[in-house]
């Protein structure tokens, strides 16, 4: 939307960043089935621009999974709202941690 844009237009990068980090969270839950939060993003990359318009999808792989972290390879696609295109625009590397209902760290069971 265009709230979300830089002045030249496009996405900010700080909103990818937080939609890939939702979409990392999610994949972990999914894995470790407790709450987690995020400790951590490394190798983070943009490849291309986001413009308003274009729809995003985000797709995850887990890495690595610790004793009470997991990594989280994530990749953003946009695909252009006209020429319906679609490129790679971002990928990073998300690290969690499974947490407890009191944010303390505990094991992930297989």
């Amino acid at each position: 939307m265009p709230a979300d844009t830089n002045a030249n237009g496009d996405i900010f990068g700080g909103w990818l960043l937080s939609q890939m980090d939702l979409a990392g969270a999610t994949a972990a839950v999914e894995i470790t089935k407790c709450r987690v939060a995020t400790v951590g993003v490394t190798a983070m990359s943009f490849h291309r621009p986001v413009f308003v318009g274009d729809v995003v999808s985000f797709y995850t792989e887990v890495e690595r999974v610790g004793n009470t972290s997991i990594t989280i390879k994530i990749e953003s696609w946009a695909k252009r709202r006209i020429s319906q295109e679609e490129n790679r625009v971002t990928e990073g590397t998300y690290t969690y941690v499974a947490i407890d209902e009191d944010r303390c760290p505990v094991s992930i069971k297989s």
